[in-house]
């Protein structure tokens, strides 16, 4: 998908940032929904596994560098060694930051 459509989406919807769900086992995301758990309620209809789920906001207007933030109330997950609201996990991040970088051009 490129940059700006994903940029048009954002400011349609929260002006400067878009939510997200990806699925890290996948390498698919879904884009556009109100809480990040309809995201993720798309995704686990497909046919992901909610453990391989995580929810982000690309913000398209910032550099690379900086476009994912790590930041939802689904990323909770005690289970997974997860408590916070972000990703804890370095390696989870980077296979997050790898499916985006993949399907956001």
């Amino acid at each position: 998908m490129p940059l700006s459509d994903v940029a048009a989406m954002a400011n349609d919807q929260f002006g400067v940032m878009i939510k997200a769900a990806v699925d890290v086992e996948m390498k698919i995301m879904a884009l556009g929904g109100e809480l990040h758990s309809d995201e993720e309620a798309m995704l686990l209809e497909e046919g992901s596994m909610q453990q391989n789920v995580w929810g982000i906001n690309i913000y398209p207007h910032k550099a690379q560098a900086d476009r994912v933030e790590f930041d939802s109330m689904i990323n909770i997950r005690p289970s997974q060694d997860n408590f916070s609201r972000g990703v804890d996990n370095a390696q989870t991040r980077q296979a997050i930051l790898d499916v985006v970088t993949a399907l956001v051009r």
